[in-house]
């Protein structure tokens, strides 16, 4: 129940990992400016939550992994998954284009995700200026050189049964979490030890038992984002759930960030 699979997972920047994304053009340098951003007769471009369907490049449409998404914030930045690896960037949105800069990706292997892909999406989405079209709540994002990157508005992840991955407060270790609505727990891995507390769902609040751990000592480093982590437990906390990403924020101010998959 509580086996998981030990991935290296690191933070690198694209122009500095060529055997992950070896970009054909030099991403943009200008600073995000933010501001909301619509596409065609309209519609939304930032705030929204996007599936990425697929990437066509050289002629060739790499379809990709049902958990490949993208959102693009009115503060300048966008942030998503390719399905295996999340990435994040800057973004400057001006009229019907939008231009990723600084793009960061972390690095693991997936079996379920083709490194082309990877490296297909990267180097489109960096390319310069994407032109954006919208129609019937499909976005398709095109490069300069013609490579398009196909987008769908996606439906929010369901909090129940989902395998929530989190960002742990200081960046150190990985952490999952499940909610079970039949038994009213929550259960999964911490950096360090395993966890499992009462959790009451209510008016967009979530009320968070005591928790229970097992009792192994690791790293120190491991340990001290294990105790930030539990900090949200036994106490209620507002949240929220944004196409794959979940949001946790406890009544002391403290907030968890989760993504749905991995």
């Amino acid at each position: 129940m509580y086996r998981q699979k030990q991935q290296r997972s690191k933070i690198l920047t694209l122009t500095a990992v060529a055997a992950l994304v070896p970009l054909a053009a030099a991403c943009g340098s200008q600073e995000a400016d933010g501001g909301s951003g619509s596409v065609g007769a309209g519609a939304s471009l930032t705030g929204v939550g996007w599936s990425i369907d697929s990437v066509t490049a050289d002629g060739t449409t790499h379809r990709a992994p049902e958990t490949a998404r993208v959102r693009i914030d009115d503060g300048g930045t966008a942030e998503g998954s390719t399905g295996c690896n999340t990435f994040s960037a800057r973004a400057r949105v001006d009229g019907a284009s939008i231009r990723l800069s600084d793009a960061v990706f972390t690095e693991k292997g997936c079996d379920k995700t083709p490194m082309d892909f990877e490296k297909v999406l990267a180097r489109t989405l960096t390319a310069g200026p994407l032109t954006t079209a919208a129609e019937s709540g499909r976005l398709t994002l095109t490069a300069p050189d013609g490579d398009s990157v196909r987008l769908s508005r996606a439906a929010d992840t369901p909090l129940y049964g989902t395998d929530w991955t989190v960002t742990v407060p200081g960046g150190k270790g990985s952490a999952r979490l499940t909610f079970d609505r039949d038994a009213g727990t929550v259960s999964g891995r911490l950096p360090c030890n395993r966890v499992t507390a009462g959790a009451t769902v209510r008016d967009g609040r979530i009320t968070l038992g005591v928790p229970a751990t097992t009792r192994m000592m690791c790293e120190g480093s491991l340990m001290d984002a294990e105790k930030r982590l539990l900090r949200i437990f036994d106490g209620r906390a507002d949240y929220r759930i944004d196409h794959g990403t979940l949001t946790l924020t406890s009544e002391d101010g403290e907030t968890v960030r989760a993504t749905a998959g991995p």
